[in-house]
């Protein structure tokens, strides 16, 4: 179908869902922004064709909204975790019951790569079957098989997995300020997958482009331990640093190195394949 003939719905118009309103509407597709919030119309109206209230858990709201669209992203978020399951899994469920009767050929979805859990710092791929480390990532494993469920030879549905994303207004110093010169527990040794804004947004036009089938994994390449990411970090923007702890263990749950070499293979090239202090000697 022509780029300029598609029409699609962003679920869930936040941080990564606003970029992709700007780009598509850039490339001249015809793009839908939803919110819940009513004051956040005229935000989103600046940067779609069109913005509109609408509850992602509405079976027949959404139907309607979704009817004549041929593409949806999903790039939702709970707003607290005890609400995965419902944000999460049931939007999910609802999709996969209603996307037989829209006109809806690509589904892209915006997952997370905790559905790993922890796997000892060791690489892991796409081929790699999850292992939550807690509820809630179980909830994110059990959604994304449930849309890719509803893939049909006619519907497409791709489930990009990304690490933490950072970019314009969410640079790694606003995330990070907090913790420095604490001292936090273990040794700083886990992994930390990352992706910048400008390749979430560009990845998912890829996949919207290529056409993208099934699970990808959407992170940098090699990514830091959090220990040099954190001391970086503070070096960089002249803050005390973040000393360690061994004899405590670390709260983190999603220790693994996640492989993008198959969203690479596919032909997509990063933008930010690494930070940028891992371009010189740490």
């Amino acid at each position: 179908m022509a780029a300029q003939h598609q029409t699609g719905t962003i679920l869930g118009c936040g941080y990564v869902g606003q970029g992709v309103a700007r780009c598509w509407r850039d490339k001249d597709l015809q793009v839908t922004a939803t919110t819940t919030t009513p004051s956040r119309l005229s935000e989103l109206e600046a940067i779609a064709h069109q913005a509109v209230l609408l509850n992602s858990r509405d079976r027949d709201e959404m139907l309607v909204r979704l009817s004549n669209e041929s593409l949806l992203l999903v790039s939702i978020g709970a707003p607290h975790r005890e609400a995965y399951r419902d944000t999460y899994l049931g939007t999910a469920k609802m999709l996969a019951d209603i996307l037989p009767y829209t006109a809806i050929t690509q589904v892209i979805y915006t997952s997370s790569y905790a559905v790993y859990g922890d796997r000892q710092g060791q690489w892991v791929t796409e081929a790699d079957a999850p292992q939550p480390a807690n509820v809630n990532g179980e909830i994110l494993a059990e959604a994304e098989q449930v849309l890719l469920g509803a893939a049909t030879p006619e519907r497409a549905i791709c489930v990009l997995r990304l690490g933490g994303i950072y970019g314009p207004g969410r640079e790694l110093v606003k995330i990070f300020r907090r913790v420095a010169g604490t001292t936090r527990p273990g040794t700083g040794d886990d992994a930390s997958n990352w992706i910048h804004l400008d390749d979430t947004v560009a990845a998912i036009d890829f996949a919207r482009q290529q056409r993208l089938q099934g699970l990808y994994n959407l992170v940098q390449d090699t990514p830091p331990t959090v220990k040099t990411l954190l001391r970086q970090v503070m070096a960089a923007h002249d803050l005390p640093a973040v000393q360690w702890d061994p004899s405590q263990t670390s709260a983190r749950a999603y220790n693994a190195q996640v492989s993008n070499e198959k969203l690479k293979q596919a032909g997509y090239t990063f933008i930010h394949p690494q930070f940028w202090f891992q371009e010189s000697p740490v």
